[in-house]
C-alpha cells in the first residue's frame, strides 16, 4: 500500500490490517515480513515518509529465516534470570568484563552469552544494548536482534529504563535522601572526576540516593540513575564522603570484601517485542558488616 502522508510503520501496519492487534502487528515487523519501497523494516517508529509503499510478505517466507527456538539449558558460566525468543537477562558477576575492550579480552560476560546462545543454535548472537563495569555485578539485558538492541538502546537514550542499584558505602551520608547532580569528565585514561558544567566536555551525571541500612561503619545505599556515565555512582557517593567500599580509586580505605561493593540490583523497561514493562531483579550479593 502506498501512503500519500509521513506515518510511523506501525500505525501504517494498523491501517493495512485494522482488525489485528499490535502484537500481532510486531510479530509482523520482528519476523521480517515488513518491507518499505522494498526494504525489511524492523522497527515500528520507523517513519514512513509520503510517497512510500508498505508491503507484507506471506509467513511461509519470514518463517525461512525464523527458525522455532531450540530447548533451553543451562550454562555454568553465565547467571540466566530469564530469556526468551528476543532478549536474554543474565547476573553480571563482580571482576568480568562486559564486553572486550580495544584488547581484544577473550573472556568476557558478552562472549559467554554468545557461547551459551552458539551452543543452542550456531547462527545465534547476542546484542549488546548497555554495559556494566567490570567491578560492578547484576542485572543486564542483551538483545537477540539487531532491531531489538535499538530499540532497547533507545529506551536507554530517553532515560526510560529504570534502574537501581544498591553499594555498600563507608560511613553514611549527611542526609538519608538525596540527589548527586554533578557533571563528570572521563579522561583518555578513563578515569572519571567531577568538574564545572560549563567545561567543554563535561557530561550531565543524575542519581538519586536513599539510605536502607546501617551501622556504626557502612551504609547500603539504594540508588537510581537517570543518566549512565563512567563511574558516576563511585564519583557521586565518593563526593558525598562515602565512598563505595572497596573502590580505593575513589578514597575507600581497603578492600574488606574483595571487591567493589556496587551492584545493579533492578532493571524495569518495555520488551522490545511487546512493548509490556517487565523487571528483573538479582539478589544483593553483600549487606552493612
Amino acid at each position: 500500500m502506498k501512503f500519500e502522508q509521513d506515518i510511523d510503520l506501525i500505525e501504517a501496519l494498523a491501517s493495512i490490517y485494522p482488525g489485528s492487534k499490535r502484537n500481532t502487528l510486531r510479530k509482523m515487523l520482528t519476523t521480517g515480513r515488513v518491507t518499505v519501497d522494498g526494504n525489511i523494516i524492523h522497527k515500528a517508529k520507523h517513519l514512513v515518509t509520503a510517497g512510500s509503499t508498505v508491503a507484507v510478505s506471506n509467513k511461509d517466507i519470514a518463517a525461512q529465516n525464523s527458525p522455532p527456538p531450540a530447548p533451553k539449558k543451562k550454562h555454568s558460566r553465565i547467571k540466566i534470570i530469564f530469556e526468551d525468543e528476543h532478549i536474554i537477562v543474565v547476573n553480571k558477576q563482580a571482576g568480568l568484563l562486559s564486553v572486550a575492550t580495544d584488547k581484544m579480552e577473550p573472556d568476557t560476560l558478552h562472549s559467554r552469552v554468545v557461547e551459551y546462545l552458539k551452543s543452542e543454535n550456531e547462527k545465534s548472537w547476542a546484542f549488546i544494548v548497555h554495559r556494566l563495569d567490570r567491578e560492578t555485578s547484576g542485572v543486564m539485558v542483551l538483545a537477540k536482534h539487531k532491531w531489538h538492541k535499538e530499540y532497547l538502546q533507545e529506551q536507554f537514550a530517553n532515560r526510560d529504563v529504570h534502574r537501581i542499584y544498591h553499594a555498600l558505602a563507608e560511613g553514611k551520608p549527611e542526609k538519608s535522601i538525596g540527589t548527586i547532580h554533578e557533571w563528570l569528565l572521563e579522561d583518555k585514561f578513563l578515569k572519571v572526576k567531577a568538574v564545572k558544567k560549563n567545561h567543554p566536555r563535561a557530561r550531565e551525571a543524575i542519581t538519586h540516593y536513599s539510605v536502607e541500612d546501617n551501622d556504626d561503619f557502612a551504609s547500603l545505599i539504594q540508588l537510581t540513575i537517570e543518566t549512565g556515565r563512567r563511574h558516576q555512582i563511585r564519583v557521586g557517593l565518593a563526593n558525598l564522603g562515602c565512598p563505595v567500599i572497596g573502590d580505593e580509586a575513589h578514597g575507600a580505605e581497603g578492600n574488606p570484601i574483595g571487591r567493589i561493593a556496587l551492584h545493579a540490583s533492578s532493571l524495569e523497561f518495555l520488551h522490545p517485542e511487546t512493548d509490556d514493562p517487565v523487571r528483573f531483579e538479582a539478589p544483593i550479593p553483600f549487606g552493612p558488616e
